[in-house]
């Protein structure tokens, strides 16, 4: 992401509850106007770090700027940044209709675009004088995005939002999201743990195991520079790169591996062996499968 604007950046963030640690030295630098997929098993730290980058969570150590205001717990250290964090459970009042979840969110945000609001509603069709009580699962998500969105952050943490809603709503939901965000000047940070739907939802990745990142960067650059070899039983890849995963038959030797940005490392392939990309669902899955085979080393708390 070199020379790209960064939206939000940590230097060795981490988050500990008793003896422990929910994330541990995290650092990372996030590019502004990007829709960033957030990807972990449950437990991996996703919500701990979008909580503390909207401030509503302060962190044990280390510190995290969104625009390069540093944020401290109930905003930024000087108010200026605009965040928005929408979590699983959608927090909405019941006994309040729609619209009046509308004017809760105009006096509630120091910016407030109404017409963007309804717009979103509108989409989805939901009716504005029904309490939020009475309305389904999908449609809470629906106003709760769109007092979100109305509020014109900066930067939209989504902490699930969707998870309830089936398949194909998420599917249509998430596109309309990725229009708002090539619409607006907004980066958008988007936790699943949900790998099967990833493909075409971000285009920057960002991937937590066990509360530290194993995994950051442009999608597309990221599949590039991974490769899967397949060959006669050799101990060692035949060529450059770091092994990310190894399997062996009797006869045969599989490596996934992350190659590096030169030409050469990707022109030839050695007489024997086959070359082929992989999926973004594999180079999550095999990292996440070479991050477990080598856990971290957690230390007792104080």
């Amino acid at each position: 992401m070199s020379g790209e604007p960064v939206a939000v950046e940590a230097r060795d963030l981490s988050r500990r509850y008793g003896a422990v640690w929910a994330l541990r030295e995290c650092s990372f630098a996030l590019p502004a106007n990007r829709v960033v997929a957030l990807v972990g098993a449950n437990g991996a730290g996703k919500s701990t770090l979008l909580s503390i980058i909207a401030g509503t969570l302060a962190a044990t150590g280390g510190t995290v700027s969104v625009h390069g205001r540093q944020v401290v717990r109930g905003g930024s250290a000087d108010g200026g940044s605009r965040v928005a964090i929408l979590a699983q459970d959608k927090p909405l009042y019941r006994d309040f209709t729609v619209s009046d979840m509308l004017r809760f969110g105009r006096s509630t945000n120091r910016v407030w675009d109404q017409r963007r609001a309804l717009s979103w509603l509108d989409r989805f069709a939901v009716p504005l004088d029904r309490r939020c009580g009475k309305l389904s699962g999908g449609q809470r998500a629906q106003v709760a995005l769109a007092v979100a969105l109305g509020s014109r952050p900066a930067v939209l943490l989504l902490d699930e939002p969707l998870a309830n809603l089936d398949p194909l709503a998420r599917v249509e939901v998430t596109g309309e999201l990725l229009a708002e965000v090539a619409d607006d000047d907004m980066t958008v940070m988007l936790s699943t743990h949900i790998v099967a739907e990833l493909s075409g939802v971000g285009d920057h990745l960002l991937l937590l195991d066990a509360g530290r990142p194993v995994l950051a960067g442009d999608v597309e650059e990221l599949l590039d520079s991974h490769v899967r070899l397949t060959g006669p039983r050799a101990d060692q890849p035949p060529g450059p790169g770091t092994v990310v995963q190894a399997q062996h038959t009797g006869r045969q030797s599989t490596f996934v591996l992350r190659r590096p940005a030169t030409p050469a490392a990707h022109a030839v392939v050695a007489p024997g062996w086959t070359a082929q990309p992989i999926t973004l669902d594999e180079l999550i899955l095999t990292h996440l499968r070479a991050s477990a085979a080598a856990p971290h080393e957690r230390e007792a708390a104080a």
